[in-house]
């Protein structure tokens, strides 16, 4: 029978079929110009919901899933990098398709495409919302009308993100796997950039309140940076009918993680010009193979978060040309899903 089961081994996620997710955190861009793909600053911890049945609130217990804590206008990308086996992974943000921005659906789809493929896209930073480039995730709370979701749909209900995986056939997958042992000399997946150790955790303490309304948080959108999402280039018949796995992912608050939790959150992010002014490199990635998918109208027309929320007064340095560098079944649980 097969394993439909998502797994957090460390702080990456992974769901039926290979996919591996990690969720990164990394520096905000400006919301204007087009930058170079920024670091990683470390994982986000991700826990699973179910482990927090006293302290979640009632919705969150019944959609399942996991969490993880950010700060307001806080931006993060998610790293693929570890994924055993082509994988179809859909991405969505309050149930808003981030590659397609049509709405969360079952199945996958080639007009507009509502998927990327792993290990072939690497990583995805953002919303495609340009030719060759993306719009940063960044963290705004519900209820605003700031979030991806907000702006495509007109309401805000859900929040956070969500993934689900869909594998070869089963005649496909094993005519893959054959041609794998044929090439041994081959090489690995592709690996994320930039990505920092994991941050330290503080012991977990006793929770020490009951549960309640937590506040909802989404993402929105920031700066744009140059970054593909790549068009498929197998035929849609080669991939599954039905999804392996899925998982709903809770974005919290600081201090709600603390309240959840009883672990301390990471610390706030750190300057990003006293990173630029300390020679740290960005990214660049090229791949000369690759087709970018081109951006949908509900997508392209997303704004930034700082319509809502007011000027980013953050210090901004540009890196120097130097600095841009060019880039050519797990332990744990099950995590519980639940209805969404």
């Amino acid at each position: 029978m097969t394993d439909t089961s998502v797994r957090i081994d460390g702080n990456t996620l992974r769901l039926p079929g290979g996919a591996a997710v990690r969720f990164v955190r990394t520096l905000r861009l400006p919301e204007t110009g087009t930058h170079p793909l920024p670091p990683g600053l470390g994982e986000f911890p991700v826990r699973r919901v179910s482990d927090h049945p006293d302290t979640v609130p009632e919705q969150w217990r019944a959609r399942g899933g996991v969490m993880l804590p950010v700060y307001l206008r806080e931006a993060m990308w998610l790293s693929f990098g570890g994924t055993t086996e082509p994988v179809a992974l859909q991405v969505g943000v309050g149930k808003v398709c981030a590659v397609s921005g049509k709405p969360w659906s079952d199945r996958l789809a080639r007009d507009p495409q509502n998927y990327v493929v792993l290990p072939r896209q690497p990583w995805l930073d953002g919303i495609n919302s340009g030719k060759g480039t993306v719009r940063q995730f960044v963290a705004v709370p519900l209820g605003l009308g700031a979030t991806v979701e907000g702006q495509v749909t007109g309401e805000e209900v859900w929040g956070g993100v969500q993934l689900q995986s869909f594998p070869l056939s089963e005649e496909r997958l094993a005519e893959w796997r054959e041609t794998q042992r044929r090439m041994r000399s081959a090489s690995g997946p592709a690996m994320g950039y930039g990505a920092a150790a994991p941050m330290a955790m503080a012991a977990p303490a006793a929770p020490a309140a009951a549960p309640r309304s937590a506040p909802a948080m989404g993402l929105g959108v920031g700066g744009s940076m140059r970054q593909e999402v790549y068009r498929d280039e197998r035929p849609l018949s080669d991939w599954a009918g039905t999804p392996a796995g899925r998982v709903f992912v809770h974005l919290v608050t600081p201090p709600e993680w603390r309240r959840i939790t009883g672990e301390a959150p990471p610390p706030s992010p750190v300057d990003r010009a006293a990173y630029t002014r300390a020679g740290l490199p960005w990214f660049d990635y090229y791949d000369q193979d690759g087709e970018d998918l081109t951006p949908t109208d509900a997508l392209e027309g997303v704004k930034p978060v700082g319509d809502w929320l007011g000027d980013d007064h953050e210090p901004w340095q540009s890196p120097s040309s130097s600095q841009v560098k060019p880039l050519g079944d797990a332990p744990g649980k099950p995590v519980q899903d639940g209805d969404w």
